[in-house]
């Protein structure tokens, strides 16, 4: 029984810190995911470090705008028709997955060719968390989730698919801190 509660105590650490490992990157800071204000998101992206286990979130009115994860190709055309994963809850969390790069825009006509549209360039973590961060319940899973690689991959990209939605994290990441603090009390 004893080894019982080591062995869980050992996993729900090993799980408290892998939460702790990736960044949230709110899109466009304090501003957010927006077509006024003249904001640049290419800049934006260039002043960061984004590391596999990473987070971006993407916040927004979703009566104006959304977010549609595409190829190269459609990024450089502002195409959201072919999106390979679609958001729409004007709160959405993306975990990145893998190194490469990962093109975003909003698919409102207009918005991307005002500049409403982000290339995020992420790179390998030497630590890869056991779970992905989530901030708050703001995550949200896609309107079309991806089911495959879709498309051809741009310039230096492994694949445009990988992000991926983090809805369960937040879940996991409350059973980790809750476990501990019950080992807490319990010892």
């Amino acid at each position: 029984m004893a080894c019982t509660k080591k062995t869980l105590a050992f996993l729900l650490m090993l799980a408290f810190v892998g939460v702790s490992l990736g960044a949230v990157h709110k899109v466009g800071d304090s501003t957010g995911w927006t077509s006024l204000g003249n904001i640049d998101y290419l800049k934006w992206a260039s002043t960061k470090n984004f590391h596999v286990g990473d987070s971006l979130l993407f916040q927004y009115n979703p009566q104006f705008h959304n977010v549609m994860q595409v190829t190269h190709d459609d990024f450089q055309s502002c195409n959201g028709t072919s999106a390979i994963a679609s958001y729409t809850s004007g709160s959405d969390s993306v975990t990145l997955k893998r190194p490469g790069h990962f093109y975003f825009l909003c698919g409102v006509p207009g918005h991307c060719q005002a500049g409403q549209k982000v290339d995020v360039l992420v790179k390998s973590s030497s630590k890869a968390p056991i779970a992905s961060p989530s901030p708050s319940t703001l995550g949200s899973s896609p309107a079309n989730p991806p089911s495959e690689m879709l498309g051809a991959p741009g310039p230096a990209q492994s694949s445009a698919l990988s992000l991926i939605s983090s809805k369960n994290s937040l879940a996991w990441s409350l059973v980790a801190v809750g476990g501990v603090f019950g080992f807490a009390f319990y010892f």
